[in-house]
């Protein structure tokens, strides 16, 4: 059970770790929970990005970074949880914006994709109760008939639990059969935040941390890859996340060890809060001289760009046995997810075509394939776009890269300035005033008054 006790932070340049820091950098040692939250409190956030960039360059030597051009299909939004974090969902199926995508509209979608260069869907949705299992393998059978090129990765482990209660089914028989009917890997959206007493503030309705490792687990087993996920920057505390971090490397030393597959990566972001109920919550502020510790789901603090590159180098830190790392532009924006390329992250993420979920919260960055490879260059690597076992499909080391290509001149009409005699006759009447008069006349010259167009001979009126 994650401490209540306020964790406080006080980094300091003079700061020496207790413990092996350089076995933990070359694979040597494992970090502990409470090495983790020692380094959290007390290590400059530039000390950990220089150990966990050292990470990244040990399991990844390349002379690349890669992302993934995929576009991210919410097929509905109709959902049984009340989120307090979630601005997308609708929890009445007849609300005006209410939807459910039919085949045609996701084909189209697909389509779309596809002309760009796109490799994946994700494909995630609310938990709709109105739709039968026919409609998501049908779904599925359709997509990799038409698109046999495009890799799906799909529906996450909330959707999971609930699909076994519609359906009346175990999870695993519900994998089966969606595995069978074309679906490849499983998203870890709905990952949050696992521990019990934050969960059940913020996602009433959804699946506990617990039946969420579940379902990912049974994916292993069936050889399907997952990814994992958490979210800061809400109601939780330091402590809540090393435990979120904890269970994951503990499930994933399992599948390594028993399964055929296991998670292919870690993505963390942060909490959007415009148009969500939690936004509601008061604040907590840094400078009001008081800790923060978790109180029940009353206080919400938000997380900041430190406080985003501080948990993903640490979670480089932690997370020794997931390879993969993304970095998380979409909601932390361009500049500081080329950042995170030297915190612990190893890929930009994708392009995303499109995104509802996080952009229904007011986040709205988009990046285009041009964009993602100019911040990988820029960065000190060769930007090479991936599929979702991060195997490279095509380096962009030549004049055609997306970001070296050039672009086509631009032809612009010159402008066509025009004026009436009358206007011309107008601007005569003023009269420009050569600076040296004005100091005759004794105006004042380094005000804003004297611009040059100023005809005033007056002398100023004295200051008394």
């Amino acid at each position: 059970m994650p401490s209540s006790a306020p964790s406080i932070r006080t980094p300091a340049l003079s700061y020496r770790p207790s413990f092996d820091i350089a076995g933990v950098v070359a694979g040597r040692v494992r970090l502990t929970e409470e090495q983790l939250l020692e380094l959290y409190q007390h290590a400059p956030l530039a000390d950990l990005g220089r150990w966990a960039f050292a990470i990244v360059q040990r399991l990844h030597p390349e002379d690349y970074r890669t992302y993934v051009i995929d576009r991210n299909i919410n097929y509905t939004n109709i959902c049984t949880a009340r989120c307090t974090f979630c601005a997308f969902k609708r929890n009445d199926p007849d609300a005006p914006d209410a939807y459910t995508l039919d085949e045609a509209a996701i084909h189209r979608k697909i389509a779309e994709l596809v002309a760009i260069g796109g490799t994946q869907i994700l494909m995630q949705g609310g938990m709709n109760p109105s739709l039968p299992i026919e409609y998501y393998e049908n779904l599925l059978r359709g997509i990799r008939a038409k698109f046999p090129q495009v890799h799906i990765h799909a529906f996450s482990p909330p959707e999971f639990v609930e699909f076994s209660r519609f359906f009346n089914m175990p999870v695993a028989e519900v994998l089966r059969r969606f595995k069978d009917a074309g679906l490849a890997t499983v998203p870890g959206g709905g990952g949050e935040i696992f521990s019990d007493r934050v969960r059940s503030r913020i996602g009433p309705g959804k699946c506990t941390g617990d039946q969420w490792l579940d379902v990912m687990a049974e994916a292993h087993k069936l050889g399907m890859h997952t990814s994992a996920t958490m979210l800061i920057g809400h109601i939780e505390d330091i402590h809540d996340r090393i435990d979120h971090l904890r269970r994951l490397r503990a499930r994933q030393d399992w599948a390594l060890a028993h399964a055929p597959a296991g998670y292919t990566a870690f993505i963390h972001w942060t909490y959007q809060a415009e148009n969500t109920p939690l936004d509601r919550k008061r604040k907590w502020r840094p400078d009001a001289g008081v800790e923060f510790a978790f109180d029940n789901g009353r206080t919400v603090r938000l997380a900041d760009a430190n406080e985003y590159l501080r948990m993903l180098a640490l979670a480089r830190l932690y997370l020794d046995n997931i390879k993969n790392m993304q970095s998380s532009w979409v909601t932390m924006g361009p500049k500081v997810g080329q950042l995170a390329l030297f915190f612990g992250a190893n890929d930009m993420g994708s392009v995303m075509m499109e995104e509802n979920v996080v952009s229904a919260a007011g986040t709205s960055y988009r990046l285009s394939e041009e964009m993602i490879c100019r911040l990988i260059r820029d960065s000190g690597w060769i930007p090479a776009q991936r599929n979702q076992y991060y195997a490279v499909l095509k380096r962009h080391d030549g004049p055609e890269s997306p970001d070296l290509r050039p672009h086509p001149a631009l032809h612009t009409t010159p402008r066509q300035h025009q004026i009436t005699p009358e206007e011309a006759a107008s601007y005569r009447r003023y009269k420009t005033v050569p600076l040296t008069e004005l100091r005759v006349a004794g105006v004042a010259t380094g005000s804003a008054a004297t611009d040059g167009c100023c005809t005033s001979s007056a002398a100023p009126t004295p200051i008394p």
